[in-house]
């Protein structure tokens, strides 16, 4: 097997790169085992230190890294070099405060001592995504390496530039070998990984299947995973809504990176008194996004990343039509070379469509029509993801229905959701478990340990026992 770099723009390969044999991937995974033993015991302070030179290249070298995603699975220039640089926030972040993260916790427990420790699991197996093929890595791999654990990466078949640009990154800025490495491996090469015992804990971001058969094989060999898989996040929008604001996040909430986020937003539900107008701004400032190319700093939406991802995407809308969804703009799937498809509309799908429960990764948006709050809060969490939420209203009172009643690992009142390092992010139900980023990124992958050690008082008397003797 060949992985190819593929110009999502024209169709063409530009470069390919062979698959790791066998026997490199065993020489792998045996210096990943051979290398934690010694990394484990390396000081914050080394580890800190190393994770801030990663952070310095990638602000220093983020218009490389942007044309390389760019080229790979093209996104918009601007965004691309926006996400290698949010990376480095990451590395800095980890950098900064994973010492104190994961200090020795003490507990009251007299009159014996007690406390927690934290401690590295070993090899972590990332399975990760073409969308942010930078971002995706990095959340994962800054607090892991922080923490102790090395990191083997399997990237997705489509960015193999940015697979192997990570692994140089990581090395470059001076981390041991063999801390963080890239493998290049197919479909049947990651089961084997997954059920190697010196794979320690695997993490997958994904689609909802790959997630499932992830965590079904790990779970057989009794190994942590964090699932962050597939979303249809709502996007709800009440009557004392800023609709101005509204209509234009909106539409950048469905636009980003193409369409092609876990947490775009992709169902609009907006209540009966503000639909009508909603709509009609709404469909209007879509018709207007420029699509074209990503290195243009004017566009807004460039190719789907594969041509697979955009014939899927185009028959989930016909399925979704054919069944009664209204077209409201787009919808055509453009002849020619290139991975295109046209900002597109979609209102009202009848529950059992595609549009109403499949997630659309891709620039189609779903418009839904709610009586009120409770019938939009009912129709929000009327989904099998849970990911993120946003909710536009200044009532505070449906402010605090919305955010004890949504089902999902994030709810973003009057804003747009995004991913931070400073805050926790997963989802609930098909959108997976366990979370990445903040302080609860890092103890994902830790054996956190009590230790209890035995006051002197509780100990028994072995002096005056053998006098008795």
């Amino acid at each position: 097997m060949a992985f190819a770099t593929i110009d999502p723009t024209t169709g063409k390969t530009l470069r390919t790169f062979a698959a790791h044999s066998q026997e490199e991937v065993e020489a792998r995974l045996r210096r990943a085992g051979e290398t934690f033993h010694t990394y484990r015991h390396t000081s914050f302070a080394e580890r800190a230190g190393w994770m801030r030179r990663a952070g310095q290249l990638l602000e220093d070298e983020a218009e490389r890294y942007g044309r390389m995603m760019t080229e790979e699975m093209g996104k918009p220039l601007e965004a691309a070099r926006a996400e290698a640089r949010k990376c480095a926030t990451a590395c800095h972040y980890y950098a900064e405060h994973a010492e104190r993260f994961l200090v020795d916790e003490p507990v009251d427990t007299p009159p014996d001592r007690s406390f927690v420790r934290y401690q590295p699991l070993g090899p972590v197996l990332a399975i990760m995504p073409w969308n942010f093929p930078f971002w995706q890595v990095v959340r994962f791999a800054a607090p892991a390496l922080m923490a102790g654990n090395v990191g083997l990466l399997k990237h997705a078949h489509n960015v193999p530039q940015c697979a192997l640009a990570l692994e140089e990154l990581f090395v470059r800025a001076g981390f041991p070998q063999g801390v963080f490495q890239t493998l290049l491996v197919d479909v049947a090469g990651v089961r084997k990984l997954i059920e190697d015992p010196r794979i320690r804990a695997v993490t997958i971001t994904g689609s909802e299947g790959a997630g499932r058969d992830v965590g079904q094989r790990a779970g057989q060999q009794l190994k942590k995973v964090v699932l962050e898989l597939g979303g249809s996040d709502p996007f709800v929008v009440l009557p004392s809504a800023d609709l101005e604001l509204a209509v234009e996040t909106a539409v950048k909430a469905r636009l980003i990176n193409n369409g092609q986020s876990c947490i775009a937003a992709k169902r609009f539900i907006v209540t009966e008194p503000v639909y009508d107008e909603f709509e009609r701004r709404f469909v209007e400032r879509m018709r207007r996004a420029v699509v074209g190319d990503p290195t243009d700093a004017k566009t807004e939406v460039g190719p789907l990343a594969t041509a697979s991802i955009r014939d899927g995407l185009h028959d989930q809308v016909e399925r979704s039509m054919a069944s009664g969804a209204k077209l409201l703009l787009g919808g055509l799937k453009p002849p020619g070379p290139g991975f295109w498809y046209p900002p597109t509309v979609l209102a009202n799908p009848p529950p059992g469509t595609p549009a109403y429960g499949e997630e659309m990764f891709g620039p189609v948006a779903v418009l839904f029509r709610a009586k009120d709050a409770k019938d939009a809060l009912r129709l929000a969490n009327d989904s099998p993801y849970g990911l993120g939420s946003s909710v536009w209203t200044r009532d505070e009172a449906e402010q605090r229905l919305f955010i004890d009643g949504l089902e999902a690992g994030s709810v973003f009142i009057n804003g747009m959701v995004a991913s931070d390092t400073r805050l926790p992010f997963g989802g609930v139900k098909a959108s997976g478990h366990g979370r990445e980023l903040a302080r609860h990124g890092l103890l994902e992958f830790l054996n956190i340990k009590t230790v209890r050690v035995a006051h002197p008082s509780s100990l028994p008397d072995r002096t005056q026992a053998q006098a008795n003797e």
